[in-house]
């Protein structure tokens, strides 16, 4: 490049409007454009999963007027490009002063104060069709058919990915939004794992199978009608091989990504009971015939059926749960979930490592609520794929509640409750937009 300025700017929009291509113009009359396209995975990170990949968003770029080069951005903050680039400007929307990236901002001034560059902000493009652009989009994104498929998709690419418990609409959207910054990195939960444990719960009622998969349809259809991130439902047992297939069936048609049975049979009892409950592990034919119907029912290749070994909790010894596991990835498996009621994460780390050896492929997942000090990054070192927060936000809401209910109860009145526990009136009315 001769004197000519260069030009730096990023974007994730897979929904180009009218006030892209102004910034885009704009920046090019700057000097030579280069157009910095975030990933999927960081896209979904801060917004909404993309309708479409980062490569066809690539191309894109690419062909719009006044972009000379196109890049992979791989983070939503700048250090990367620009210590890369170092271009004379960086364009961007004065959209960012305030809100989730103020850091992300300040990070750039940084880093562009570190060898002389400028940053340059244009008007940010306030637009009722541009929010019904995206409205319909995001409504585009949690159509059944581009929603199943997305799991898969984010541990092909991520290596591990985080579910969090939701247990209704208001839950799943928490697990839908909720973000923290650290160091220009955002990070959110990648998917959603709706629990019978937490939606029996919610109900008042024992996590014994006791509320009806009719039930619990209205539980997932409340949760996805609000949300675009992929779902893993708890199937507990999967019942009777043929009722299982027509779960599956269900599930898949709706949009779920994947579902989890264990391999349990007679009256279920939550695993952290063990053998405390007289619980009896299902026999390794039957199991695997249960597995392979559920797979021969799929009408596509992206639902995942992941088979549950309860052998460390009910005591059968490691031995039984390695040999369980190959079996059921053998019958058609998409991933393997290993459990323990421990506090010591030692026999999970012995499974994942056992497994790993002679199976470096199928999906691992694991739920630490019993084992909850090791760190995601320690699972994806031992080769785990999915991390589970199964029953956290019910956990934490309820003592909350009951703090607030004893407080209106103690004070004969709720000025203390309100003060101490509650959202402001105004900030509830307006949690859930219209429309």
């Amino acid at each position: 490049m001769s004197g000519k300025k260069t030009v730096f700017m990023s974007i994730g929009a897979d929904v180009i409007h009218g006030g892209h291509i102004e910034i885009i113009h704009r920046a090019a009359e700057l000097g030579e454009l280069t157009v910095g396209v975030l990933t999927d995975e960081v896209v979904a990170s801060y917004k909404r999963h993309p309708l479409l990949t980062c490569e066809e968003r690539m191309k894109i770029a690419s062909g719009l007027k006044g972009v000379a080069h196109v890049v992979q951005q791989d983070d939503i903050g700048y250090a990367a490009p620009l210590r890369a680039l170092r271009p004379d400007y960086v364009v961007h929307g004065d959209d960012w002063r305030e809100g989730f990236q103020k850091p992300v901002r300040e990070e750039c001034l940084r880093l562009l104060a570190e060898y002389g560059g400028e940053l340059v902000e244009f008007p940010y493009s306030h637009n009722d069709e541009y929010d019904r652009l995206e409205a319909a989009a995001r409504a585009q994104a949690s159509i059944p058919d581009l929603r199943r498929g997305r799991l898969r998709r984010l541990i092909e690419k991520k290596g591990l990915i985080t579910c969090m418990e939701a247990h209704n609409g208001l839950t799943g959207l928490i697990a839908e939004k909720t973000a923290v910054m650290e160091n220009g990195v955002i990070r959110q939960f990648d998917g959603m794992w709706v629990s019978s444990l937490c939606d029996s719960t919610t109900k008042g009622k024992p996590d014994i199978e006791l509320v009806d998969f009719s039930s619990r349809m209205n539980t997932i259809n409340e949760i996805m009608e609000v949300t675009t991130k992929p779902m893993i439902l708890d199937g507990d047992t999967g019942g009777l091989t043929e009722h299982f297939v027509y779960t599956v069936r269900s599930l898949e048609r709706i949009g779920v990504s994947a579902v989890i049975i264990e391999d349990k049979i007679g009256l279920k009892r939550n695993s952290l009971f063990g053998t405390e409950a007289g619980q009896q592990q299902d026999d390794i034919p039957n199991f695997c015939h249960k597995i392979s119907e559920g797979r021969r029912a799929l009408k596509t290749s992206e639902f995942m059926i992941i088979a549950r070994v309860e052998s460390l909790i009910l005591e059968q010894g490691m031995e039984d749960a390695l040999e369980r596991a190959f079996a059921y990835v053998q019958a058609g498996a998409s991933g393997i979930m290993i459990h323990s009621r421990r506090k010591e994460p030692d026999e999970i780390f012995e499974f994942c490592r056992r497994f790993r050896e002679r199976d470096e492929n199928t999906v691992l997942v694991v739920v630490p609520t019993s084992f909850n000090t090791v760190t995601e990054d320690e699972w994806k070192k031992r080769g785990v794929n999915v991390v589970i927060y199964a029953n956290h936000l019910i956990r934490s809401g309820y003592p909350a509640m009951q703090k607030t209910a004893e407080t209106i109860l103690r004070c004969r009145r709720a000025k203390e409750a309100d003060e101490a526990y509650c959202m402001p009136i105004n900030e509830i009315l307006t949690l859930i937009p219209e429309g």
